[in-house]
């Protein structure tokens, strides 16, 4: 390698400098195994020769030094220099990663087909190799390929391997962790598992601990500031909270019979446009529970219920408006029970949007559901600058 003033010199491997105890050393261990052999929330020590505070939200990260980055539930992981090559598991951390112009630097994939990437056809000079990415689930999830990617970082929570996949133990996670490289991140699409009695973040506050990671502080302030911008100007013209539709979010078929039921209210990155549309959860105070495998629905309960719109996922994101309403919504309006629903006879039945979102999704999310719910009121091709946009992944520019 050529440093900035042009020496050569030879760069050590990633694995060298981790047992060397410097680059990306887990600076707090991962709790002792609970009854599960979950670990839980790491308790990190102040160690002024290595860890510093924080940085504030207005102050810059710079590369000068090592640095650190805290989440729970792993806690603290040091680091000398930005990773190169980061290993994620659901697309949302992905999202992120292109967001903050590091896309290059992803690795993995849980599921492939769980990755929604048809927005960035929309921002000039912005993709993904998708078929490049190592899908990690495979009926299960394997080892072999941690060791094979041989990545800097995992940008993975640790307790969704053991807990929500039930594919790994601690001593698992051990292995790789001492073997490979440490573990960083939090479950952040949804908040409805028991085992998750740590730390929830938002979808922005899990966005800002990837920019201090990769060290791209601007680059999260200029598209913090879009989205912010953007819900500022579309909130301002919602109309009155009473005369917003209610919703039922729920996992269904191409020719649908049964629904699994999923909740608009409380956390998860994935649901965070519909609340800041203001649409309610139309299972609110009905008994039913709301996550994905919990129970199925019915036509005729469905009915009961009757919400104002359906939203519907599981279906391509990549179909058009047209192409739904001629094939979900049309069989729907045929059905004996489910044409009776007002959502299906006022045409309010919508693709329910990526189960993994992130902030570029979420920006696209905002604007198509604004358009969608409110067709009367924004009547724009267009909510937020795409070049712009583009220009700030790209170019790391802010103009």
């Amino acid at each position: 390698m050529t440093d900035p003033d042009g020496a050569t010199f030879e760069r050590p491997t990633r694995r060298e400098v981790v047992k060397g105890g410097g680059t990306l050393a887990l600076g707090g261990l991962l709790a002792g195994c609970s009854g599960d052999s979950s670990p839980k929330s790491a308790e990190t020590g102040t160690d002024d020769s290595t860890t510093d505070t924080e940085p504030s939200a207005t102050e810059p990260v710079t590369s000068d030094g090592p640095y650190s980055v805290t989440m729970e539930p792993v806690g603290t992981v040091e680091f000398e220099t930005v990773p190169e090559t980061i290993a994620p598991f659901t697309a949302d951390y992905i999202d992120m990663l292109v967001a903050l112009g590091h896309g290059d630097a992803v690795q993995s994939i849980w599921y492939r087909g769980r990755y929604k990437t048809l927005h960035y056809e929309e921002l000039d000079g912005v993709s993904i190799d998708l078929d490049g990415l190592t899908q990690l689930w495979n009926d299960g999830v394997s080892k072999e390929p941690f060791y094979e990617m041989d990545a800097d970082l995992h940008l993975i929570d640790p307790n969704a391997l053991i807990d929500w996949l039930g594919a790994w133990n601690q001593s698992d996670l051990t292995e790789i962790r001492e073997n490979v490289a440490p573990f960083l991140g939090n479950l952040i699409f949804r908040r409805t598992d028991d085992w998750h009695d740590y730390q929830y973040y938002s979808l922005y506050e899990a966005f800002e601990k990837v920019a201090e990671m990769v060290q791209e502080r601007a680059r999260f302030e200029a598209i913090r500031s879009i989205h912010d911008e953007l819900v500022e100007t579309v909130q301002a013209r919602l109309p009155a909270s009473e005369q917003r539709p209610n919703a039922a979010l729920m996992f269904a078929g191409e020719e649908p019979e049964a629904f699994t039921p999923y909740r608009i209210s409380g956390n998860g990155a994935n649901k965070e446009h519909f609340q800041t549309l203001g649409i309610s959860d139309a299972f609110a105070d009905t008994g039913v529970e709301g996550y994905s495998g919990s129970e199925s629905l019915d036509y005729e309960t469905l009915l009961e219920i009757d919400p104002d719109s359906l939203l519907l996922r599981y279906h391509r994101e990549g179909k058009t408006r047209e192409e739904f309403e001629n094939s979900v919504l049309a069989y729907m309006k045929d059905h004996e029970v489910g044409s009776r629903l007002r959502a299906v006879q006022n045409d309010r039945v919508f693709r329910g949007g990526p189960i993994y979102t992130g902030p570029l999704h979420n920006l696209f999310m905002i604007e198509r559901y604004a358009k969608q719910y409110f067709p009367e009121e924004f009547t724009e091709a267009h909510l937020f600058d795409r070049e712009h946009l583009a220009t700030i992944i790209t170019d790391g520019r802010d103009e």
